[in-house]
């Protein structure tokens, strides 16, 4: 995995393609890759924090095929459930999970345009929004989405990435 972030404007039309490939349709409010798999393709996008005037929480979508299918595969066989046994039982893991939601919140905000936020406080998202972490996840006790948190964790390591690489697809 490479991490040369690459701002959408600077996509060639064979990326962005790609992009539209592996989602299975044309990206909305892409604004940069933000990792590049090992072959050159895209492994995870980011995206804008509000998108067709809508507050668009989830900052990064994990888009490597090889890697969603691997998830979709441990998410079929019960593995969120495993996972969230864990953190039911543990206060230090909840508090974990905890920061990891603050750090992407803080990036989502470093990463978020001006403009996109003064649109997001004048239609009255932006406040929401802070309160919402890894895919758009409110409860930082709960699991939702394998996918949403291993593209979070392409970008800067989390408690449930760690989790996988360790135990599932490391």
């Amino acid at each position: 995995m490479n991490s040369d972030v690459t701002p959408a404007d600077q996509l060639l039309p064979e990326q962005r393609a790609a992009i539209a490939t592996l989602l299975g349709r044309q990206p909305r409010g892409l604004e940069a890759v933000q990792v590049w798999a090992s072959d050159g393709s895209p492994s995870v996008i980011r995206v804008a924090s509000l998108v067709d005037d809508k507050p668009f929480p989830t900052l990064y979508w994990l888009v490597d095929k090889s890697i969603n299918y691997k998830i979709d595969q441990l998410e079929a066989a019960g593995v969120i459930a495993q996972l969230q046994a864990r953190v039911d039982q543990s206060d230090a893991i909840r508090v974990a999970l905890a920061k990891d939601h603050g750090r992407y919140i803080q990036q989502r905000n470093e990463q978020m345009t001006d403009a996109i936020k003064d649109r997001l406080v004048a239609l009255n998202y932006y406040d929401d929004l802070q309160q919402r972490g890894i895919g758009g996840i409110a409860d930082f006790s709960r699991i939702r989405c394998l996918h949403t948190y291993y593209a979070a964790h392409l970008v800067q390591s989390n408690t449930i990435g760690q989790w996988l690489d360790m135990e599932y697809l490391g």
